[in-house]
């Protein structure tokens, strides 16, 4: 990876400004329901509702920008469960779905079940753990997408807000060392990670880097209010043709 990239990268925001972008909404502990490309998702309590980020990610995997057809696919911190069902509709191989928090995989999988069905729905795999210390042994995924929890500054004390929002940039290290130590990512394989520069951005790719990942910017968002969001594709290995970064593309 080119060092020139995490020289790029901004700053954390200030403090302040980082805690009052990020309060939590007081409506976490009841049941909700949430609408997206047509489908109607439940959402019980504790489990966090998709944001502006999330999407992101789940439009990226229906257009197919993130493929994942005939690959084995493991949403990190699944939550609502969007992305697993995208992906098994959009024909992934096998589907994993993975957070520290029960309720959420459990919610994940009933969504799953309800919108992907047929003989040929892909494998759903439930996986309850912190990070991929509970991944199921010998098996390998060709695409990680992971928004996590890294927001820099806590916002709240209540345990359920700090892994949903600020557990830092300390998740993001786990995530990516126990990547690399259990080989978990096949040969070919893709991470697409989502932070923005409410996180420390520098600290979290000089990890991934020294853990063996190569970055590239795959999208940039300006949300015009100081926030810039980087969607970044991780790779592993030697670096092969049409690896290169891509241009940065800027959404107003």
């Amino acid at each position: 990876m080119d060092p020139s990239l995490i020289a790029q990268l901004p700053p954390p925001l200030p403090a302040e400004q980082i805690i009052g972008m990020n309060q939590p909404k007081a409506d976490l502990r009841t049941h909700r329901t949430y609408t997206w490309n047509g489908w109607d998702f439940t959402v019980p309590p504790g489990v966090f509702m998709p944001g502006e980020t999330s999407r992101m990610i789940h439009q990226r995997l229906l257009d197919g920008d993130i493929a994942v057809r005939g690959r084995r696919y493991a949403a990190m911190g699944v939550g609502l469960g969007v992305e697993t069902a995208v992906a098994g509709l959009r024909g992934a191989a096998r589907v994993y779905a993975v957070d520290v928090h029960a309720d959420s995989v459990r919610a994940a999988g009933d969504n799953y079940r309800r919108l992907v069905t047929g003989a040929q729905a892909p494998e759903f795999v439930p996986v309850v753990s912190d990070v991929f210390a509970g991944f199921p042994e010998g098996h390998q995924a060709d695409v990680v997408t992971f928004n996590p929890p890294a927001v820099s500054q806590p916002v709240s004390d209540d345990p359920d807000v700090v892994r949903n929002v600020c557990a830092g940039a300390a998740v993001t290290e786990a995530f990516f060392s126990q990547i690399a130590e259990r080989d978990l990512l096949a040969p070919g394989g893709e991470v697409y990670l989502i932070v923005s520069n409410t996180a420390d951005l520098r600290r979290i790719i000089g990890h991934a880097a020294a853990t063996g990942f190569r970055a590239q910017i795959h999208h940039l968002h300006d949300w015009e209010d100081g926030v810039l969001t980087h969607l970044f594709r991780l790779t592993r290995g030697p670096a092969g043709a049409g690896d290169g970064d891509r241009d940065l593309e800027a959404v107003r």
